[in-house]
């Protein structure tokens, strides 16, 4: 457990400096491509991406939360099952307390989300309460602490930051590109077609290594879950929940989609390339697996 929080921390430091290479080199493109022997073009990239990323440090659990239209859980009064088991899960792993959060919709699903154990939130829809027995429940609930003792909502929310960072740079440079009045037209027609063909292909290389991050993340948090409560069949009878009776959220957004337990847009459908969580079967498997080993 140790050594995957410790591996999460430098995946931390690696995903980043991935993306401040991607934007620096998407800064370096556009100076080439648009500045007039400066460097300003670059300078304001860099400035920029980083202030939007520390504000997203910041900010983005928050904002997740209010996308999804959480509402918050103040105690054990306000809804005992859902509270108790946070809390219980919270006292058995030694994780502070998170924030809980019910959010009014049909559709079974759950996150996490936060910069670190002592910011963190968790949240469920009254869909997933309707369905999961209490051990279901359990196991649901550990999978999203999982995240939260793996510094994954760090990791997550992190690369979402700078994920959009990269589009929105991307997408700039190519309105200056197509409609600005200053297109460096003398320059060299080359370096133009490759930062114009850099600036397309960036935000999809970008959005790649997000999925495949939290693929990943997915398969270590049920097995931290799984490893919490004892009971990985229960985790694994909760997901095959999830693919009966999964149906797309109310309140869609795909910014936040790695989030969920589950895929809260279309549950199935989606290419494996481009989907944000490993296939339902295969976690089933792997916990399966696991169970039979205790």
């Amino acid at each position: 457990m140790y050594s995957a929080i410790a591996r999460n921390k430098r995946n931390t430091v690696f995903i980043i400096v991935l993306f401040l290479v991607i934007i620096t080199g998407l800064g370096w493109l556009a100076n080439a491509v648009y500045g007039n022997g400066g460097y300003g073009i670059l300078i304001l990239t860099i400035v920029v991406a980083g202030g939007y990323a520390l504000v997203q440090y910041f900010a983005a659990g928050r904002q997740a939360i209010s996308m999804s239209g959480g509402i918050r859980v103040n105690s054990v009064t306000d809804h005992p099952r859902l509270w108790r088991i946070v809390e219980n899960l919270s006292i058995t792993t030694g994780t502070p307390m998170p924030e809980v959060y019910i959010i009014n919709d049909p559709a079974p699903n759950a996150f996490a989300t936060g910069r670190d154990p002592q910011h963190a939130i968790v949240a469920a829809t009254t869909g997933l309460l309707d369905i999961m027995d209490d051990a279901e429940l359990e196991g649901v609930m550990a999978h999203e602490i999982g995240h939260v003792r793996n510094y994954d909502i760090r990791v997550s929310m992190i690369v979402f930051g700078l994920v959009v960072a990269v589009g929105f740079i991307s997408d700039m440079f190519l309105r200056m590109a197509f409609f600005g009045r200053n297109n460096n037209s003398n320059g060299n027609p080359v370096v133009l077609v490759f930062g114009l063909v850099a600036m397309i292909v960036a935000p999809l290389i970008a959005s790649i290594v997000q999925l495949a991050v939290s693929r990943q993340r997915e398969y270590l948090a049920d097995a931290t879950g799984a490893l919490t409560t004892r009971q990985p069949d229960a985790l694994a009878s909760a997901l095959a929940k999830l693919g009966e009776y999964g149906r797309p959220m109310r309140k869609q957004n795909t910014s936040m989609a790695h989030l969920w337990i589950a895929d809260p847009l279309k549950p199935g459908v989606m290419d494996k390339l481009f989907a944000t969580h490993p296939p339902l079967n295969e976690r089933i498997e792997r916990l399966h697996a696991m169970g039979s080993k205790f």
